[in-house]
């Protein structure tokens, strides 16, 4: 059976890989970007970085910077008014995962219309949006080399999960030297994010000989960096390992999928706004441990590949020694419970069916090498608690 693997066009990785940018979009014949980011960006002087990098270069250049965490379609629709009023040929994402979700729903919204609705999954969204270039700014989401992307609906605070070829960028900047600057507190949560597509694309039922690779590699990449830059994020040794094993953690669940981490993850944050790392963070040593029995010599290979495991030891003894690294990565990175973050009991037990639902209905759940019910979902949040 073979697999289809879907990148971005271009890849440009490495220090200093954003400067770059104005020699990308000549390539690929863009002549007029819009770029799409946030306020930090703005705030931390990489947005001027960026415009000036190409004024320099005689690329006209309009912002729009008003991308929020966790973007949802009444935050994305001033940016698709935007392109619908200007006459752009491609947009520049800049930041984390939510200004690069952003543009990627930007890009397509702007060209065929609709409401975020219609895009989202099942339908497989294919048709191309405007060219998006790609700049990330953590080591977390890989947003940079996905076909996906997550926008919450308003009315009802679902995480609508959108799909496709339409969503890939085509090219990406991958600089770590961007990330020099983030907080501990991000570092950890898209850290610890980054590790958690690594493992889901692994185990999953979708996996294929292409998405392995990827993904042990992000693994060996992630498992001895992370610790090291939330204690000190001026190490550019280990921030470079932590943006490449980011995206290729991506470019693994990308051709492969994520599983019930993300699908149980996703309600948490839209219910009770917890940053979608964080989020994964809390559930990943209790779904892990209630998955190993499934697909126990794959959860071993990533014990191994992490580097908590020796080559030698056997799989009982490497997934003993997976979880136990899993508890400790939360207990060394501050990974608050849902009580300590602030969430109310509860509310928390009150809406636990209806998160199981949607956590089901996201497709994800479905990936994971045990399939859980919703009564086993419920199951989940109540031991998370």
């Amino acid at each position: 059976m073979s697999t289809q693997v879907i990148l971005p066009r271009l890849m440009q990785v490495g220090a200093e890989a954003a400067a770059q940018l104005p020699e990308v979009l000549a390539s690929l014949g863009c002549k007029r970007p819009l770029i799409i980011t946030d306020p930090m960006m703005v705030k931390l002087g990489y947005v001027d970085q960026i415009r000036q990098l190409l004024e320099q270069q005689q690329f006209p250049v309009e912002v729009f910077a008003d991308t929020v965490p966790e973007p949802t379609v009444s935050s994305i629709q001033a940016g698709v008014d935007r392109v619908r009023q200007g006459e752009f040929d491609c947009l520049v994402a800049l930041g984390g995962g939510s200004p690069i979700d952003s543009a990627k729903a930007i890009g397509i919204l702007g060209c065929h219309g609709g409401e975020m609705r219609d895009y989202r999954f099942p339908r497989q969204v294919n048709e191309a949006g405007l060219p998006l270039i790609a700049i990330p700014t953590t080591a977390g989401t890989g947003s940079e080399a996905t076909r996906f992307t997550i926008i919450t609906d308003d009315d009802t605070d679902e995480k609508m999960l959108c799909v496709g070829l339409g969503f890939m960028p085509v090219a990406a900047l991958v600089d770590f030297t961007l990330t020099l600057s983030l907080p501990a507190r991000t570092t950890a949560d898209t850290g610890i994010d980054a590790l958690t597509h690594a493992i889901e694309a692994y185990v999953s039922r979708k996996a294929n000989p292409y998405s392995d690779q990827q993904a042990l590699a992000a693994m060996r990449l992630i498992g001895p960096n992370l610790r090291r830059v939330y204690r000190d994020g001026g190490d550019r040794e280990a921030r470079e390992a932590m943006m490449l094993g980011s995206t290729l953690a991506g470019i693994a669940f990308s051709n492969a999928s994520v599983a019930l981490v993300h699908g149980m993850s996703r309600p948490i944050g839209a219910a009770f706004h917890v940053p979608h790392g964080l989020s994964n963070a809390m559930l990943l040593p209790t779904v892990t441990e209630f998955s190993i029995p499934a697909a126990e010599a794959r959860y071993a290979d990533c014990a191994r590949a992490i580097g908590v495991a020796a080559p030698e030891d056997g799989t009982a003894i490497a997934n003993e020694k997976l979880l136990a690294e899993l508890t400790s990565l939360n207990e060394d990175l501050e990974v608050p419970t849902p009580a300590v973050f602030g969430i109310e009991r509860d509310a928390f037990f009150d809406i636990m069916a209806t998160m199981a639902e949607q956590a089901l209905q996201s497709g994800s759940p479905g990936n994971n090498p045990r399939v859980p019910t919703a009564e086993e979902i419920v199951s989940l949040y109540r031991a998370l608690w």
